[in-house]
């Protein structure tokens, strides 16, 4: 699989804290990675860095194209939908920020895709939480990205929402698209995860697939791991 970005010795520093020490990176196309970590591990700021928002003190990131920002697509944990417009008005808002023109047609099918059609004219900030998490996904794949980033994607749903949000993951992986995501959920991580990546302190603990991890550190399961490397 093809390389969309490589990261090597990555560091950041804030005042005399290090928050990410020295950590490398591959995210390969069609793969879906998990990042995961105590709070304050440095997760935030790593994916800050490879978005090239947050510049790193030390180390260098290789992306696939020059014009990588505009083959990537973003959802933080809170999308800032447009006050007082409905969720079929905030598609056809960020399709403009993106160059893009929709048809009604390929509009509705974005939303049926994401059980969304029912309520395309109701405001979208008055959404339940899960449909806004999926309506966020929505506008942020709008321009095909090869890459897209995901902040604690099912943070707050109930188990409904989450696998919701996981079978949605699923479907970008079937498309060729990677995914890196974060999340405090190892069974959400078990379930989607081709590879996962535990932080503590600013370092990355352990690289490699669930399963390849479990039999490496003789774990039952992820949420016993991360508590091993965590401690």
């Amino acid at each position: 699989m093809k390389k969309l970005i490589s990261a090597n010795q990555l560091t950041k520093n804030y005042k005399a804290r290090c928050v990410v020490d020295h950590i490398n990176i591959d995210i390969k196309e069609g793969e879906i990675v998990a990042i995961v970590g105590t709070n304050g591990a440095g997760k935030t700021t790593t994916i800050g860095m490879l978005l090239g928002i947050i510049p790193q003190d030390s180390g260098t990131i290789e992306y696939w194209t020059s014009d990588y920002k505009k083959e990537i697509g973003t959802q933080l944990q809170s999308t800032p939908f447009f006050e007082g417009y409905s969720v079929e008005d905030n598609v056809k808002l960020f399709a403009a920020f993106y160059g893009i023109s929709l048809t009604k047609n390929e509009i509705d099918e974005k939303l049926t895709a994401f059980d969304l059609l029912q309520v395309k004219k109701t405001p979208a900030i008055k959404l339940s939480l899960g449909q806004q998490k999926r309506l966020a996904i929505i506008v942020t794949t709008l321009h095909h990205p090869k890459l897209v980033i995901l902040d604690e994607p099912s943070a707050g749903l109930d188990p409904r929402g989450q696998r919701d949000i996981q079978q949605i993951i699923k479907r970008l992986k079937d498309s060729r698209v990677a995914v890196l995501f974060s999340s405090h959920d190892m069974l959400e991580v078990m379930n989607v995860a081709d590879r996962v990546l535990i932080m503590h302190h600013g370092k990355i603990m352990a690289n490699g697939s669930p399963d390849g991890l479990m039999e490496h550190y003789q774990t039952q399961n992820l949420e016993e791991l991360f508590f091993e490397l965590t401690t």
